[in-house]
């Protein structure tokens, strides 16, 4: 969440909760009556209790999600999907689909409404544009450069080369491959514990 704050921002940021563990929160919280203080941690959408994204955004829409085809990355018709809105990159089960081998959701794509299947391999890839980017320090970088970045929540940092390629875009080559670059996620640069900007992955 911090990659999209700007100078502006921060300078009438507070962050009431400063060095405190969670634990701690928590302890305070109890002691102050909060029914919730024990609450499990979610990383959920919090208006999405049961899990259910695609019926939130079909009532938020008012349009029902279009059923498609399941194809392989050759453009076979491998079956049917009840509609893009209801999968993303990376996903294995729930797809109703069999084949020899496992197979995981390897690209998206609105236009056709064709969702392509491949193998895990198929999921990996080490460049990425990345638009509506946020440099905290508010003036972009001139020059390639190298720094840690991180493409999902739970991921752990990963060296990249960072290219600006204009005001609000960066092009980013990892060392390695990885997994399930998703376009509508966002990418975040980090030099340690510093969080140098971020945006949208394309």
């Amino acid at each position: 969440m911090l990659y999209s704050l700007t100078q502006e921002l921060l300078a009438h940021a507070q962050f009431p909760l400063g060095t405190l563990k969670k634990s701690e929160v928590r302890s305070i919280a109890e002691e102050s009556g909060f029914v919730n203080f024990d609450k499990p941690d979610s990383q959920d959408i919090c208006f999405v209790p049961d899990g259910d994204y695609a019926r939130v955004i079909e009532l938020q829409t008012g349009k029902q999600s279009k059923k498609g085809n399941f194809v392989d990355t050759n453009g076979n018709v491998l079956g049917k999907h009840k509609g893009i809105i209801h999968y993303t990159l990376g996903q294995r089960k729930g797809l109703g689909v069999s084949y020899t081998e496992p197979l995981y959701v390897c690209k998206i794509c609105p236009e056709s409404g064709d969702i392509v299947l491949g193998s895990n391999e198929d999921l990996f890839g080490r460049d990425t544009d990345v638009a509506d980017f946020n440099w905290i320090s508010g003036t972009p970088p001139q020059n390639s450069f190298r720094c840690k970045v991180k493409v999902r929540y739970r991921q752990r940092e990963q060296w990249a080369n960072v290219t600006p390629t204009g005001q609000d875009k960066v092009h980013i080559t990892f060392d390695e491959p990885q997994r399930a670059i998703t376009p509508g996620q966002a990418a975040v640069l980090y030099d340690d514990d510093i969080v140098l900007g971020g945006g949208t992955i394309r």
